[in-house]
């Protein structure tokens, strides 16, 4: 492939952009959009073989892209931890996030995904042959339903075991296996451990539990990403009169909490209504935490 377009000349060469009418996707690489999924590496490339990629997730609706500069900064983050050489600014790929956004209709409910990967090396991919994609694909918000989940035999790794502190494509199989063994036993999604036993998340989302007008989340410890979507909802309940403890929660204790919901970029919050063979209702600070976050993302206006 050819040698990884330098940011500064990317901003200046990419194309006009038009209104979609039928577009399923937008990508833009090296220079310009394409319409729908492209290929963007070679069979040698280190991503494709070590895995030697990140990605991140950003949503629009309504007119808003909201935090869209943190999971840009995210992305420059996680890149930087994998040992890359980004060869765009988060600032660079936030305004060509809201280039795209105009390709199509109004409103229209976007995934926002940025993906840096290493193109070249041998086991140490090297890092100034960084590339950079950006796609922005249709994908509705799922509406405020409960979802069921188990117990995961599979645990989270620690900072020392694995890449946690950097949204790292390869983490994702041992969420795919986490998320095949629930499937497998009848539920939507599981609950993750951490090396020490504790819950660290759901598979792919963070945790929160309320108790006795409570609201617990498992503290940040290095083997679970402090979500965006997570860090806006603590403190959007806590301006609303909440009080929210980060700290050690116990898998005895989601099992015996009156409401256990979810928070991520995907669904923003949605309510776990069984955990295992124990059934829940929606319950009001979940549906309050939802409320207050699409309110602030109009709010904000961004």
């Amino acid at each position: 492939m050819s040698k990884p377009t330098h940011a500064t000349h990317a901003a200046h060469r990419s194309d006009h952009v038009q209104p979609a009418k039928t577009a399923t996707a937008w990508t833009w690489f090296e220079g310009k959009w394409h319409e729908g999924d492209i290929p963007v590496m070679t069979v040698q490339s280190p991503a494709a073989w070590l895995g030697a990629s990140i990605f991140d997730g950003a949503r629009a609706f309504d007119g808003v892209a909201p935090d869209l500069d943190r999971h840009c900064e995210r992305a420059i983050a996680s890149a930087r931890l994998f040992g890359m050489n980004p060869p765009v600014s988060a600032a660079e790929i936030e305004r060509l996030a809201r280039e795209g956004l105009a390709k199509f209709p109004p409103g229209t409910e976007l995934y926002i995904r940025p993906l840096l990967w290493s193109a070249a090396g041998f086991v140490t991919p090297d890092p100034d042959s960084t590339k950079f994609a950006l796609t922005l694909e249709p994908m509705a918000i799922p509406p405020f339903t409960g979802f069921s989940a188990c117990l995961s035999p599979y645990r989270r790794p620690a900072t020392d075991m694995a890449m946690t502190d950097a949204k790292a494509g390869c983490l994702y199989p041992n969420v795919a296996r986490a998320q095949k063994d629930a499937e497998a036993r009848g539920f939507d999604t599981a609950i993750t451990l951490d090396p020490a036993g504790n819950v660290a998340e759901f598979i792919s989302a963070n945790l929160f539990i309320a108790k006795d007008g409570v609201v617990a989340t498992p503290a940040v410890n290095g083997t679970f990403l402090n979500g965006i979507t997570r860090q806006r909802v603590i403190k959007l309940l806590a301006e609303a009169g909440h009080r929210i403890e980060e700290r050690r929660v116990t898998y005895a204790q989601v099992l015996e909490a009156d409401e256990v919901f979810a928070t991520g970029n995907y669904a923003k919050v949605k309510p776990c209504v069984r955990v295992d063979d124990r059934h829940l209702q929606p319950g009001p600070v979940a549906k309050q935490a939802r409320d207050l976050y699409f309110s602030w993302a109009k709010a904000a206006g961004r």
